[in-house]
């Protein structure tokens, strides 16, 4: 495929994947969730700080809990700032009960503009690969926040088990996450087997959110 026909592609994995997330009922999300966050908490125990999180739109993996929990037992953390279209995120500290603010697409971010450089960097994923490349929401904050650090970022990426695809057509610009957590467990780089094409709910069991 050349790139035009990869963003086409893209662009309509994007709109499946946002709408069977958002399709999933919010007791179902939530308890993947908390299985995700015990999975990240292990992966997390060795990470560099500070840790950059992100706060969740779009039905995305709510980490909050877990970033109290870390928060309270002294860790460094931050949330990622998007100041303008092509280039690089910023990052802001976070603390618990922090004032925060409304920026780049409504996101909130902390009103505190103390900024700081994370050294382990987790990206939500709509969707992931087998070589563990991320479909990310096509703007390329990540991509490009994370060619700037390089590969010492340590980024992970956070999502959900049934949005597991044959491939995302990675492309030069295109980032590979070091892991990628789900509610199943932690998939470091290169251990991530080929499925089968992406899972929406229609395919996904009820109980666990994975394919049968």
């Amino acid at each position: 495929m050349d790139w035009p026909e990869v963003k086409a592609w893209r662009r309509q994995a994007r709109e499946k994947i946002l709408a069977a997330r958002a399709a999933i009922a919010l007791p179902v999300r939530q308890a993947m969730a908390r299985r995700l966050m015990e999975h990240l908490r292990a992966a997390l125990k060795d990470r560099p700080q500070p840790i950059s999180f992100y706060w969740p739109i779009k039905a995305e993996p709510d980490l909050r809990p877990l970033m109290e929990e870390l928060d309270d037992a002294g860790a460094n953390l931050c949330l990622p700032v998007a100041k303008k279209l092509g280039e690089p995120l910023s990052f802001r500290v976070w603390r618990k009960g922090a004032p925060m603010t409304r920026g780049f697409w409504n996101i909130p971010v902390p009103a505190d503009e103390e900024e700081v450089v994370p050294c382990t960097v987790i990206a939500p994923v709509l969707g992931y690969d087998g070589l563990s490349y991320r479909l990310g929401y096509g703007g390329g904050f990540f991509d490009r926040t994370l060619a700037k650090f390089g590969a010492e970022s340590q980024a992970i990426g956070v999502g959900y088990t049934m949005f597991h695809l044959k491939t995302i057509q990675p492309q030069p610009h295109d980032i590979r996450m070091s892991a990628i957590v789900t509610q199943t467990g932690i998939l470091l780089q290169d251990q991530i087997k080929a499925a089968s094409e992406v899972c929406y709910m229609s395919e996904a069991g009820a109980a666990d959110g994975g394919c049968h």
